[in-house]
Order: C-alpha cells, then structure tokens, then sequence
C-alpha cells in the first residue's frame, strides 16, 4: 500500500502524545512499517504539541510535508486552524470542538478568535466535529478525550476495532484500561447526541 500520513495536532497536557502512541502499536501490530515525529512548541504545559505519523509498506521519513496529510486529527480548534495546511485536497479533518485559551488570551493580549467555524468550512470540505471534552465529561473523566477521539478516527480507518483494543490496553495504565476502551467506543459509535457533526 501507499504510505498514509496523520497529523495530530494539539496543545500540552490533553493526551496526543498518548494518541500518538497507540496508533503506533496500532499501525505496527496490523503489520506496517510506522514511523513517528512530535514536535513540540512551548515546552510547558498548554503549549503546541504536533505529531507527525506515517506508515505503509516502507516509511522512509516521519516528517509530513505541508498540502500530503491524509487526516488532521486536531485537538483544539485554533490548532485546527493553524495546522489545516498540512492537509492534501481530499484530506480530513476531525476536529475536537474543545477551545483552550493561549498564553496571549490569558494575559489578556488578544481575544480567542470567534471565526474559526467558518475558516474551518472554507479550508477544508471533509470535516467533521467532535465534542470531546463533552463526551468524555459524561463518561466520568476528562482525561480520556484522546481514547474518544482514536474512536472517531477508527470510523475511518480500515482496521478492525480488536486490534484498536489492543493498541490502547498497551498504551495506557491498567487501571484505566475500562474507561479508555468506554471512551473509544463512545467515539466510534457516536453513542452521545451530537458526538459527530
């Protein structure tokens, strides 16, 4: 097969560097080669945090090229936004609707921009919209918006959702093994009114 690319894009502290993680097991246990790339903004929390993955037959490079994503797997909506570029013509994106204010809005410097529904519509013709952090607020744990959103990916992603099961009880804590799995299959399923858009 040809090599399939996602980028992950989002801020510090809401899990991509886990999401990350479980698409490399994913990918490497259905038999791929994989590569992987995190690059990170501010290095504090609530900073810039993209991913790069890649796999296929042979992945000679990790790294993404601007206009050659296959899906945008976003976040945060303004990392969306500011990553959309990434995406090739007949790309997807799916889109996290969680908005967590950057340093700039905190300080009060600038406003958090109340137009990027619409940029988003403009920039990219295959979307959809996920309210994650809502989902997982009914599931009990705001941690596990990652695990919902590799559900959504999983609708799109010809990989049986046995071997995601696997991929994710690998990446995370035993402990949480139940409510990621709840919340992969939250985002899979579209249990949630209005979980997809």
């Amino acid at each position: 097969m040809s090599t399939k690319s996602i980028l992950i894009a989002g801020v510090g502290g809401q899990g991509t560097l886990l999401a990350s993680r479980i698409l490399g097991n994913l990918f490497l246990d259905s038999g791929y080669d994989v590569k992987i790339s995190e690059v990170h903004g501010m290095a504090q929390r609530g900073g810039s945090v993209v991913t790069h993955v890649k796999y296929g037959e042979k992945v000679f490079s990790p790294l993404i090229e601007p206009g050659s994503a296959d899906v945008l797997l976003a976040f945060e909506k303004m990392e969306a936004v500011r990553w959309i570029h990434y995406l090739q013509d007949d790309g997807m994106a799916i889109v996290n609707t969680q908005e967590i204010d950057p340093m700039p809005v905190i300080l009060g410097m600038q406003q958090y921009p109340r137009d990027l529904d619409e940029l988003l519509v403009k920039l990219c013709t295959n979307s959809v919209t996920i309210d994650a952090l809502s989902v997982a607020q009914d599931l009990g744990n705001i941690r596990v918006v990652n695990t919902i959103l590799m559900g959504a990916l999983a609708r799109y992603l010809d990989i049986e959702t046995d071997k995601w099961e696997k991929a994710i009880k690998s990446a995370v804590p035993p402990r949480t093994i139940d409510i990621n799995l709840r919340a992969f299959y939250s985002g899979y399923n579209g249990t949630n009114d209005g979980i997809l858009t």
